[in-house]
């Protein structure tokens, strides 16, 4: 499938100019694994088992689509407070689908990049992505983002702490700092700093809000709301969310 440029469905010449623009950078919530679990009447682990192979649905369509950023909200620090059997199947989930997938990442220069308060995963997990994130490191096709005990007020909080801490190391009396701090300056202590803003956020599963993701980084970002459950979501599915970017228009507060 060549799905690049992006284009209407309805013509071969798209009327609005902004039709043929590839988003950068492309944030996903992956929502509604349970419900599609529960509709099904298995337990909620089948479903995000069926949801990991959307995932790989959707590296491929990124790949094909020249789309060089994904992220994908895969586990928020709310997270931690659903039933203890499930949060563990999907810590075993996680660790054993990252081990499957690093030989077709590498293949298809994918790099893995991995962010949020890793250190409450557990130890094995916590290995295994950074065998997997050392492994792909020299990937230059798409770099892949997995958000993992992730809270976007936490990376806010986390980013001014710490410069709150270089301030404090590098001038002994910070009141009498005159250096200005801008926008540019915490960015550079935020997880995702290293990544350009989402250009496109798209949620899956019907719900129709941010659920504390990547808060600071939205600000301009157009967002997708589709009642697809994530098991479900394809390669068609991603193709047409990019469709529907290419005819936004991005003013950012401009006319």
């Amino acid at each position: 499938m060549n799905a690049h440029p992006v284009t209407s469905e309805n013509s071969e010449t798209p009327s609005n100019p902004f039709a043929a623009i590839t988003p950068k950078h492309v944030a996903i919530t992956m929502d509604g694994n349970g419900r599609w679990a529960t509709a099904r009447g298995k337990p909620r682990l089948c479903g995000h088992r069926a949801g990991a192979r959307s995932i790989e649905n959707v590296v491929n369509a990124a790949i094909q689509s020249s789309v060089p950023y994904i992220t994908l909200y895969a586990f928020s620090t709310e997270n931690w407070s659903r039933p203890a059997q499930e949060v563990m199947g999907l810590m075993a989930l996680f660790r054993s689908n990252t081990r499957r997938q690093v030989s077709s990442l590498i293949r298809n220069g994918v790099k893995l990049n991995v962010v949020g308060d890793l250190q409450r995963l557990p130890l094995r997990l916590q290995k295994t992505l950074n065998e997997a994130v050392e492994k792909t490191a020299q990937g230059g096709t798409l770099t892949l983002t997995i958000a993992l005990s992730y809270s976007g007020r936490d990376e806010i909080v986390r980013a001014f702490s710490l410069f709150r801490d270089d301030l404090l190391g590098e001038y002994p009396h910070p009141a009498g700092v005159a250096e200005e701090v801008t926008s540019a300056t915490l960015r550079r202590y935020l997880w995702l700093s290293s990544i350009p803003e989402p250009d496109l956020l798209i949620r899956t599963g019907g719900e129709v809000r941010l659920s504390n993701f990547m808060l600071w980084h939205l600000a301009y970002t157009e967002l997708y709301f589709t009642p697809t459950l994530w098991p479900d979501f394809t390669e068609e599915h991603f193709i047409s969310a990019l469709e529907e970017y290419g005819f936004r228009q991005r003013r950012y507060g401009r006319v």
